[in-house]
C-alpha cells in the first residue's frame, strides 16, 4: 500500500512539473499584469536599503528583464554588437553564454526585450526584428525568422522593443508591415500561421497581452495609430480604437480585468479604458485620462486601483479602475517602473531610486527606499520578483535583493 501511495505521489509530482514546462515565461509576470503571486515580503526596509544578495556584472548592455526557468535565470544582453543569452543559477553564477546575432547598437544601445521559454525552447525577439527559437538548456539555435526582411516589417526609430507572447504552439509578435502587420508562427519551425494586416501601421514597441474570454482568445496589442483587438485562432482583426502620440511610441503592455481593457502611452497621450463585449468582437470607451501617461514603465491594478507614473504628468497616482478618477498624486520619486507583490508597490525611477511604497489608494506611502548604484546608463528595465528576491537590471548589471 505504501509503495503504490509513494508511486501515485511521484506521478502527481511528474504530471505537475510537465505542466509547468508547458506554461510559457511572461512579460511582467502573471498575465503580464507586474503583479506576482509573493507572499510574507518585507513590509518595510532597512535604512540602507534591503541586502543585496548577490550581483553580476557582465550582461552585455541592455534594458530586459531576468527571466526564470527549470531552476535558472536567463537574461539578454550586448556585447560589442551582438546579442547574447546569459544563462545564470539561482545564487549569480554563469552557467553559459551564447550569441544569437546582431542587437541595437544605435539610440539606446542593448538588447530590449526579455527572453521567453517554454518547454525546454527559448525565444528571442532582436532589436532588428529577427525572432530566434534557441535550446534552453545550451543556447544552440533551432531556427530564426526575420520578420523584417522576409515578411515586409519596417523597423522602427529605437529598434524592436516587444517581448513575445506565447500560446500552445503558437508565437505572436508585430512586423508592422502592410499585409504582415501582427502574424503568428509556429513556435516548432517558425512558418506563419496567419497574417493580420491590422491598421497597416508600423509595430509601437507593444508586448502583446492574450485576453481569454468565454469563447475567445484575442491578441491584444498596439500599433503606431491603434489598438487592435485580433482573434488569436485565425487572426481576423476584431476591432480598432485610435490612439496616438507625438512619437508613435505604445510599450506599455494593456492591463485586462473582468471584461475591459485599459490601454496607456506616454508623451502627454494617457490611456483609455475600453469595455469588451461579451464575445471580444467590439469595444466601447469607458473612461479616458490624459493625465495617466505612462511611457514604458507599466501600470499595475490592485483591489479596484490603478498605480503608476506619469510622463509628461511626472507624478505617480493613484486611479479608480471604476470611475477614472484620480485619488493621489506624489512627486516623492522621480518618474519610472512599477511591479507590486502581497500589498506593495516596488518603484523603480528614472534617477536610480528603488522605493517600497504601501499599497494604498489614500497616500503614497514610502516604507523603504535605496539607490540602485551598479550597473550603467538608463534606469528603464522592469523588475521581477522571484522566491523573495527582487531581480533590478541596470545595465550591465543583475542586481538580486533580499525582500523577504
Amino acid at each position: 500500500m505504501e509503495r503504490k501511495t509513494f508511486l501515485c505521489l511521484i506521478i502527481v509530482v511528474l504530471c505537475i512539473a510537465n505542466l509547468f514546462a508547458q506554461q510559457p515565461t511572461t512579460w511582467r509576470g502573471p498575465n503580464s499584469s507586474g503583479v506576482y503571486n509573493e507572499t510574507g515580503l518585507l513590509k518595510s526596509w532597512p535604512a540602507n536599503g534591503p541586502e543585496i544578495l548577490w550581483h553580476f556584472d557582465k550582461i552585455g548592455e541592455g534594458h530586459s528583464s531576468p527571466v526564470f526557468y527549470d531552476g535558472k535565470i536567463y537574461v539578454s544582453g550586448m556585447v560589442g554588437s551582438d546579442g547574447y543569452i546569459f544563462c545564470l543559477t539561482n545564487d549569480g553564477k554563469l552557467i553559459w553564454e551564447k550569441g544569437y546575432g546582431k542587437e541595437w547598437d544605435e539610440s539606446y544601445p542593448g538588447s530590449r526585450t526579455s527572453p521567453v521559454i517554454i518547454d525546454g525552447k527559448l525565444y528571442m525577439y532582436s532589436g532588428h526584428g529577427v525572432i530566434y527559437c534557441m535550446d534552453a538548456s545550451n543556447g544552440d539555435k533551432l531556427w530564426s525568422k526575420d520578420v523584417m526582411n522576409d515578411l515586409d516589417g519596417e523597423n522602427i526609430r529605437w529598434g524592436v522593443t516587444e517581448t513575445l507572447a506565447i500560446d500552445g504552439d503558437m508565437v505572436f509578435c508585430t512586423p508592422g508591415g502592410d499585409t504582415h502587420n501582427v502574424i503568428a508562427l509556429n513556435r516548432h519551425t517558425g512558418d506563419v500561421i496567419w497574417k493580420s494586416e491590422g491598421e497597416g501601421e508600423k509595430s509601437a514597441y507593444c508586448s502583446p497581452l492574450l485576453v481569454e474570454l468565454k469563447n475567445k482568445k484575442l491578441v491584444v496589442t498596439m500599433t503606431e495609430g491603434h489598438i487592435l483587438g485580433i482573434d488569436a485562432k485565425t487572426g481576423n482583426k476584431l476591432w480598432s480604437y485610435e490612439q496616438t502620440n507625438r512619437w508613435s511610441v505604445h510599450a506599455n503592455t494593456p492591463i485586462y480585468h473582468d471584461g475591459s481593457l485599459f490601454c496607456f502611452s506616454g508623451y502627454g497621450k494617457g490611456g483609455v479604458k475600453l469595455k469588451l463585449s461579451n464575445d471580444g468582437s467590439s469595444v466601447t470607451k469607458e473612461w479616458f485620462l490624459q493625465d495617466l501617461d505612462n511611457r514604458m514603465g507599466g501600470i499595475v491594478l490592485i483591489d479596484g486601483y490603478l498605480y503608476g507614473s506619469g510622463d509628461k504628468y511626472r507624478t505617480w497616482k493613484c486611479v479608480d479602475w471604476q470611475t477614472g478618477e484620480i485619488k493621489y498624486e506624489s512627486d516623492a520619486i522621480s518618474k519610472g517602473v512599477v511591479v507590486a507583490a502581497d500589498g506593495l508597490l516596488f518603484c523603480y525611477g528614472e534617477r536610480g531610486e528603488l522605493a517600497l511604497v504601501k499599497v494604498n489608494p489614500a497616500k503614497f506611502e514610502i516604507v523603504g527606499q535605496t539607490k540602485v548604484e551598479l550597473g550603467t546608463a538608463q534606469h528603464w528595465a522592469h523588475p521581477v520578483i522571484n522566491q523573495g528576491r527582487l531581480f533590478v537590471r541596470h545595465g550591465q548589471s543583475l542586481i538580486a535583493y533580499k525582500i523577504k
